[in-house]
């Protein structure tokens, strides 16, 4: 447990500012993080600073001895155990002594048991919560998150570990680096190890490719946490502009047929400078231009192939949106794909790349050509805004150019019907073009045209002959009347649109949810497509339940844009530019997601509730069923033979009296053994087992267990002369007491449920696992049931069905891996059961002693 500042004599009121910490970080032992850290208490020292050291591991380094010269030592606290003194960090005499600043080495360390807290590091937090700066080490691999990397690389498993939230929190972490062959060289002159350690470390540990390996795992951990740092400094400074601290390539992708060329084209650029390749869809606010959901599957497969991540974001303007993306995430470098636009379609429109071009400021845009460019002007691809502006437009040039024409070329070839119609032509592509409103300008403009220029009397307002007054009307009645069928159908196409872009909205989210995001995972999905600052859901009741961004809202007056869903009893919360309505419709369909995502996880906390609910209680009528034998059979003996001795009408032999007090004897060990192994499946059903893992002796702990089987249970003792013991000098990595525990269940089991033959005990090293087997020459147990054996309440083969609640191997299974150990069974050659027991070797092979 932590000790409280007040615990030692602070009061709250006088309670300092928090201390910070400062860590250097190595990619292995011997790179010179405690010289390091030393040279820096030097340099604090010379300004005048209160400096003192509490744990320095010198490992008998000779430069590094040199540097405590003239640094005031905290002598260290030594704590008892098992006949020894171990020296451990003395919190109580730092605390009194109160400096600026402490050396404290190893943040990793486990402490000595009987320590008031487990880890270094929670002694370090005492200190820091005091006010004090401790400078501290770490390698990387005692980070917990790399813990199982560093061990497949290089087949040692590191007991000791620190969170990697602590290093994290640290104020300061600073990376000691040096190259594989300049430590090598450094471990060979005898800097590092003793000179008899100097070959096993060198060709084991010491490897070039671990320690290359090692050191690209250190520099990507620091530079993943330098990078989260800037963008929370970014986020927290609101700012936007791109900062090419790393290089990250976005590539704009509509899921046409291009969008390959385009992705691999990017992922060949971000190869190139080592950077991070983000695919970005813009989902087009009014639905145009949209894509089919196999089409943007293809290009998420294609994405992750190439180590890609996918984002869809919803926009009307697509360079804006993109350069906003690729500003929020801090990009350098933009891919788009040529225009298809032709050259004189440009001079309508100049394109999305064109514009982003403009636009993009310090980000590099590189255009990519592909068989799609130039396919020619679509009016479709043009922006609402300038669709509406190119429709007026054209419901005024248009007229005036056809009546340039016809004046000029079909006049006098044409009568007033064929002049006629060739305005009412001009209506009606004015129509497609803009709606109604364009047409009927078109219309009135055209019509005044016909009559100023060939009705006659031309050049005159006038109509002659009524023929002509009909002419003009009927031109423009028709104009309108088809425009109005174009508009509607523009409106219903519009709306099919909208209702395509929702579709894709709704499958992206869905798809998120059906590929196992989270509700954070929902939320986050959210925040990026519509360019929130942060997306919140809320209950009446739980109030926040979660939330992704900064300052998220956690009410609907807080929020810029609120959902409603649930019958009221949940909303989603969105603070960043307000959404519209047609976005709503679909933010609600999302919000029913998430709200069915918490109702789930509601589900699945309850069933498991249930679950353990039941498996209690089966197993508390197993217990029942069973130990209502087991606790009887040995009870009703011991009842029986104390009855008889205590019994006047009989008088027994000193033999027969010896006999009964052995019964006695027996029937209180076999108690003693079911309430034993009673209390450790409880223990480890509640998950209380904490061991401490120690450097064991095999041979030590089995001549123990083989002791107190010889003075205690009278019916086994005869039977140790058919236990064999050939274990050498294998060491473990176990707590001696657990070890004991399960060697002596195995060897009583084989010893009492196998009564003919020997039972051998056997141990062997094979690489950084030690296997320990207990082999009988019993009936043995079918195959297809060796895995049953371990479970409680089973009784199966090899051992005698009618005694015993078989509980034994379900406590040697969960001592063993709760030490992060195995146990199997398997046959014994010729006949018989054997039990494997595998656990980490205290000597691993190239295993050597970490340093800082």
């Amino acid at each position: 447990m932590l000790r409280s500042v007040d615990d030692l004599g602070v009061s709250l009121s006088d309670k300092p500012k928090r201390g910070e910490l400062r860590i250097y970080l190595g990619a292995a032992p011997g790179v010179g993080k405690t010289y390091a850290m030393l040279g820096e208490a030097h340099r604090r020292l010379e300004r005048g600073t209160d400096l003192v050291a509490a744990v320095v591991e010198a490992h008998g380094r000779t430069k590094t001895l040199e540097l405590l010269d003239g640094i005031e030592m905290i002598p260290p606290r030594f704590v008892p155990y098992r006949g020894t003194r171990m020296p451990e960090l003395d919190v109580p005499s730092v605390l009194r002594r109160r400096p600026t600043v402490v050396l404290v080495d190893e943040l990793a360390h486990t402490n000595t048991p009987g320590s008031a807290n487990p880890k270094r590091w929670q002694d370090v937090e005492e200190l820091l919560a005091a006010g004090i700066t401790v400078i501290s080490t770490v390698n990387v691999q005692h980070l917990e998150s790399l813990n199982d990397v560093v061990q497949q690389i290089t087949g040692v498993v590191q007991q000791e570990t620190v969170p990697d939230e602590v290093v994290r929190g640290a104020a300061q972490v600073e990376l000691v680096d040096i190259t594989p062959e300049a430590l090598r060289r450094r471990l060979a002159h005898g800097n590092v190890y003793g000179p008899e350690k100097v070959d096993a470390a060198l060709s084991n540990y010491f490897r070039p490719g671990n320690l290359t390996a090692l050191r690209e795992l250190a520099l990507l951990w620091l530079a993943d946490q330098v990078d989260a740092a800037l963008a929370k400094y970014r986020a927290e400074k609101d700012i936007t502009d791109t900062w090419e601290a790393r290089e990250r390539v976005v590539v704009a992708v509509t899921g046409g047929a291009e969008s390959e060329t385009l992705l691999r084209r990017a992922s060949r650029i971000a190869s190139k400078s080592s950077a991070e390749l983000m695919v970005v869809h813009v989902v087009r606010g009014d639905g145009l231009a949209g894509v089919s959901a196999p089409k943007m599957g293809k290009v998420r497969g294609i994405a992750s192939s190439l180590g890609a991540t996918v984002h869809s974001i919803v926009g009307d303007d697509v360079p804006t949106s993109l350069l906003e993306f690729a500003r929020d995430v801090n990009a350098t470098q933009l891919v788009l794909g040529t225009s298809r636009r032709s050259r004189w379609a440009r001079i309508f429109d100049e394109g999305i790349g064109a514009a982003t071009l403009q636009q993009s400021g310090k980000i590099d845009v590189h255009m990519v050509t592909h068989e799609e460019a130039r396919t020619g002007f679509r009016f479709a691809s043009l922006a609402p805004k300038e669709r509406r502006v190119f429709a007026w437009l054209a419901a005024i040039v248009v007229p005036l150019v056809a009546c340039a024409v016809t004046a000029l070329f079909l006049d006098g070839i044409l009568d007033l019907g064929g002049e006629s119609a060739v305005f009412f032509v001009v209506v009606l592509l004015v129509a497609l073009l803009g709606g109604i409103g364009p047409a009927v300008l078109s219309a009135l403009i055209s019509g005044a045209m016909l009559n100023f220029f060939f009705v006659d009397p031309r050049h005159s307002l006038t109509i002659a002959e009524p023929d002509s007054f009909v002419t003009v009307l009927v031109l423009l009645a028709v104009a309108v009347a088809v425009a109005a069928l174009v508009d509607s159908a523009a409106k219903r196409a519009a709306q099919a649109r909208r209702a395509s872009q929702e579709a894709e909205l709704l499958a992206l989210f869905a798809g998120s949810v059906l590929r196992g995001a989270d509700l954070p995972g929902l939320l986050e999905r959210v925040r990026e497509t519509y360019s929130q600052r942060a997306v919140s859901i809320v209950g009446r009741a739980e109030g926040a339940i979660a939330s992704v961004g900064t300052d998220p809202p956690s009410t609907p007056a807080d929020a810029d844009t609120a959902i409603e869903v649930g019958e009221g009893d949940y909303f989603l919360l969105l603070g960043g530019a307000e959404l519209p309505a047609r976005d709503r419709r679909v933010l609600n369909a999302v919000a029913n997601q998430a709200v069915g995502l918490i109702r789930q996880r509601q589900l699945a906390d309850e069933a498991a509730s249930a679950a353990a609910l039941a498996e209690a209680d089966r197993l508390r009528r197993s217990l029942l069923s069973a130990v209502s034998h087991d606790l009887r059979t040995p009870l009703a003996a011991v009842k029986a033979a104390v009855s008889s001795l205590r019994s006047h009408d009989v008088e027994f032999s000193p033999d027969d009296t010896a006999e009964l007090l052995a019964t006695v004897e027996e029937s209180t060990d076999q108690l003693t053994a079911l309430v034993g192994n009673l209390l450790d499946t409880t223990r480890l059903a509640a998950g209380v087992v904490r061991p401490e893992l120690r450097r064991v002796y095999v041979d030590e702990a089995i001549h123990r267990v083989l002791l107190g089987i010889g003075t205690g249970a009278s019916r086994l003792r005869p039977s140790l002369d058919r236990v064999e013991v050939d274990v050498g000098d294998a060491c473990v990595l176990a707590d001696a007491g657990l070890l004991e525990r399960v060697l002596a269940n195995l060897v009583e089991n084989a010893l009492q449920y196998a009564p003919a033959g020997k039972v051998r005990v056997a141990a062997a090293q094979t690489g950084n696992r030690v296997l320990i087997t207990v082999a009988d020459e019993g009936p043995g147990i079918p195959r297809d049931e060796q895995e049953q054996m371990f479970d409680a309440f089973q009784r199966l083969g090899d051992r005698d069905n009618s005694t015993g609640v078989g509980l034994g191997l379900s406590v040697v299974r969960g001592f063993v891996e709760a030490m992060g150990g195995t146990v199997t069974a398997t046959d014994t050659p010729g006949g018989g059961l054997t039990i494997v027991v595998e656990l980490a070797a205290g000597n691993p092979l190239g295993r050597i002693e970490d340093a800082p």
